[in-house]
């Protein structure tokens, strides 16, 4: 990947995680924005290849997400961020984001479970103590979604996967 695509998806990916992180809605201005401009620079810079492969990217990223919507398991902002994504970083790469995104929302799905649905107190103390030690168990305000039933910031996974991708590039 050159350095425009990778400042590109970086600066998606920032923007996207302020607004998810603060507000629980990556906005459909920014996602358009993002595909059309990743669109346009693939096909300015390699002609019809370049575009036809934009084009890939966004339906990698897009498709595979549409499903797990459907199926309630993310909001349509996250579907349409990984559209954009994959417009500007191609198949490969938006499909390695995608996998790294799911571990470690899996991951972050443990540590909440653990945290905030204890199997018992002592359970809860011990596990807290491994996590956070020198603390008492306390509720984190960063993820005060947990307690209030609203959905989980997919964000908190894409940031990390797209920094874990980005540091396997050669």
């Amino acid at each position: 990947m050159d350095a425009v695509t990778i400042i590109a998806a970086a600066i998606l990916l920032a923007a996207a995680f302020i607004t998810d992180i603060s507000k629980q809605i990556i906005p459909n201005w920014l996602t358009i924005l993002f595909f059309g401009c990743g669109f346009l620079f693939h096909l300015i810079a390699d002609g019809i290849q370049g575009g036809g492969m934009s084009v890939a990217g966004a339906a990698a990223g897009f498709i595979p997400l549409l499903l797990l919507h459907l199926a309630k398991g993310i909001g349509a902002g996250d579907v349409k961020l990984f559209g954009a994504l994959g417009a500007w970083v191609g198949v490969g790469n938006v499909l390695e984001v995608l996998m790294y995104s799911i571990l470690y929302a899996g991951l972050i799905g443990i540590a909440v479970a653990v945290i905030y649905r204890p199997f018992s107190s002592k359970l809860t103390f011990g596990m807290t103590a491994l996590l956070v030690p020198g603390e008492e168990p306390k509720r984190r305000q960063w993820l005060k979604f947990a307690d209030s039933g609203q959905k989980f910031p997919f964000m908190l996974a894409v940031a990390p996967a797209a920094i874990t991708v980005w540091m396997m590039l050669d």
